[in-house]
């Protein structure tokens, strides 16, 4: 007799055409996260495929922990469509009205909207300003260009602004690790925190990316991630 093939569970979701596979440690062992397993897991022709791997594990202080890893296999430090996808997933398991989720330096809570799932994503810094762009630091580091005449930084997620219309804002997304992204999270909360910055006041901002569209309200202190997300398909890897 053949020896069986030991297999992984997982569950694909999208939020805004961000894609992520989500693997549950609470309930199945899960294998080492080498970064080989990392790029075959995540690579869209012989893997599943995703822009980022997110792995669920038990916590002490939260519902959950959460640990990002992009498709190149290099880790991340926070994803807000991710924590989205990850926070219905765990409102519907849990029944709760909220839910918490531990990253590595701080705590997400998660909630059901009208609109979809909402995440209070703690507090974005300013750490430095050209004419051409803001930095912004969300737990992960950010680049919001408002004109591109600089070269991109390669150590940070980029957001490019195309275009803004009153409090309706336009952007493309570079993400480190992972290339051109239909959407991302904390980057339409950087690019939020960055035109509160420049502008001088705290109106919500519709956040328009190649996806789909997001809402960001709150303030720099605290910023709230509002969307829809959408479980794609479970299945056995």
């Amino acid at each position: 007799m053949s020896t069986p093939v030991p297999t992984l569970p997982f569950t694909k979701m999208q939020a805004q055409g961000n894609d992520f596979i989500v693997l549950n440690g609470f309930e199945h062992n899960l294998p080492e996260c080498t970064h080989e397993f990392i790029r075959t897991i995540t690579e869209r022709r012989y893997g599943i495929g995703c822009d980022q791997l997110l792995i669920l594990s038990p916590s002490k202080h939260a519902d959950a922990h959460m640990r990002i890893f992009n498709n190149d296999g290099t880790e991340a430090a926070n994803c807000g469509n991710g924590l989205r996808c990850v926070g219905s997933l765990l409102l519907d398991s849990l029944k709760q009205e909220t839910v918490s989720i531990a990253l590595n330096d701080r705590m997400i809570t998660a909630r059901k909207t009208a609109h979809g799932i909402a995440v209070e994503m703690g507090a974005a810094r300013i750490t430095h300003q050209t004419v051409a762009h803001v930095d912004i630091e969300i737990g992960n580091l950010h680049s919001v260009f408002f004109e591109a005449t600089e070269s991109f930084p390669e150590d940070r997620n980029i957001e490019i602004v195309t275009g803004q219309v009153a409090d309706h804002v336009y952007i493309d997304i570079i993400e480190r690790g992972a290339g051109r992204t239909s959407a991302c999270g904390s980057g339409a909360c950087a690019t939020a925190a960055a035109i509160w910055h420049i502008e001088g006041h705290h109106r919500p901002q519709t956040i328009e990316m190649p996806g789909g569209k997001v809402l960001i309200s709150g303030s720099s202190d605290n910023l709230i991630l509002e969307g829809g997300v959408r479980t794609v398909f479970t299945g056995l890897y």
